[in-house]
């Protein structure tokens, strides 16, 4: 906290301590309690580390050791501390409906088209029977016996150096804030006295062509809805799912095409590929180029549409894999026709090694053997037995002891 933040606090501390002290105030009987509630107010907000505790876990912070959840909307104690002080304290507050986040699957090909979906979702709504009183018919809630109609109960704290404790305001946990409460028989029959129901609508979302994976749709008061206050809001948020073609790297796209041996030497001009909208794309290799394995060519303005500019697209890469003739081919044509076409083969390695062993020929699996690595070389490399471990001095490690907490 500042220190100019410190001097105003103190400033309107003493200022309102002067209003508020029960000997100018002795006709008003509350004026004791209100006092040292201003005063435990005060403790918190002059205190660095109670107001580090309060600003993120609200009033059970300071009552449950620092392991709140967060203030409730309706804390008393710290709309008390803000008409004390003027200042705005606690966690941030939205005086609304509850949020809701729902995850949406979508395709490659969805993104790049756009799409419309409607779908039914359940909400939080205010009971139409009532009118979100949850009373029934022209009963009328009576004050909370717990907190006298005030909403909000006194409690007493340490403070976060346990040093010494405080009087403050918290919401009454019976009546919720409140102040009221009704009798059984009479609460709505329809809402049980709750004042919502869950209810069933259709929602209906835009997906735009070129939106980004996790992309956050929003329906702005679509979400659940309590009295007096503004509905939430539905938020989809987008989940992209792998593609068995496509890539999809910010606006670009990449994609992998098998070229044949003859096409490689020779060059191509065919249809490549079938595009995300279901296009054709046709691409001529330039005469007298020889295609190696993996090279990669680009198709500019083919990739993603750029979001909120469908017009324009990003780049298409296309990684070329070349396809060796089979077996049976080789079988078909004459081997030294063949060879005397084909670039020389390599010559003998010079100088020659001292040494030459000749080993067979067997095909293997990289793949299989990463797999078979990552399932057990570990194990097989620092053993399955936590007793083979040992420190340094040869001597076995000693578990820590555990401490209660």
């Amino acid at each position: 906290m500042s220190c100019g933040k410190i001097y105003d606090i103190k400033k309107a501390y003493k200022k309102k301590a002067k209003e508020h002290h029960p000997d100018k105030n002795i006709n008003d009987p509350d004026a004791g309690e209100k006092f040292q509630e201003m005063a435990a107010a005060y403790e918190i907000l002059n205190d660095t580390n109670s107001r580090e505790v309060y600003d993120r876990y609200g009033i059970d912070g300071l009552t449950k050791g620092g392991g709140g959840g967060g203030m409730d909307d309706n804390d008393m104690f710290a709309q008390f501390m803000a008409q004390s002080f003027g200042f705005g304290f606690g966690p941030e507050r939205r005086p609304k409906g509850n949020d809701t986040t729902v995850p949406y699957e979508v395709t490659l090909e969805d993104l790049y088209n756009g799409k419309t979906v409607k779908m039914n979702l359940e909400k939080e709504a205010v009971c139409g029977t009532c009118q979100g009183s949850g009373a029934r018919g022209n009963s009328k809630p009576k004050p909370c016996s717990t907190c006298d109609g005030k909403g909000w109960t006194t409690f007493t704290a340490a403070t976060a150096n346990r040093d010494r404790m405080q009087v403050g305001r918290g919401q009454c946990r019976d009546c919720k804030g409140a102040g009221e409460r009704l009798k059984e028989k009479e609460k709505c029959k329809k809402c049980k006295g709750e004042k919502i129901v869950t209810e069933k609508n259709r929602q209906e979302i835009h997906v735009e062509r070129g939106m980004p994976d996790r992309y956050r749709i929003v329906l702005h008061g679509a979400g659940d809805q309590r009295p007096g206050a503004p509905p939430g809001d539905v938020t989809f948020l987008l989940k992209t799912q792998k593609h068995e073609s496509f890539e999809r790297i910010g606006d670009d796209l990449v994609t992998h095409v098998t070229i044949t041996l003859s096409e490689a030497l020779l060059g191509f001009d065919r249809i490549l590929l079938t595009h995300l909208d279901g296009r054709g794309i046709k691409v001529t290799s330039p005469p007298g180029k020889i295609i190696k394995p993996h090279d990669t060519i680009i198709l500019r303005g083919e990739g993603m549409p750029i979001h909120k500019r469908p017009d324009e697209k990003g780049d298409l890469h296309v990684i070329l894999d070349l396809e060796m003739p089979s077996n049976d081919w080789l079988k078909t044509i004459d081997r030294r026709v063949l060879e005397s076409l084909l670039p020389p083969k390599k010559k003998v390695l010079e100088p020659l090694p001292d040494i030459v062993d000749e080993v067979p020929y067997e095909e293997s699996d990289i793949g299989e053997l990463r797999s078979s690595f990552l399932d057990g070389g570990l194990d097989g490399q620092f053993g399955d037995d936590d007793s083979d471990w040992e420190d340094e001095d040869g001597e076995d490690i000693e578990q820590p002891e555990c401490r209660p907490q």
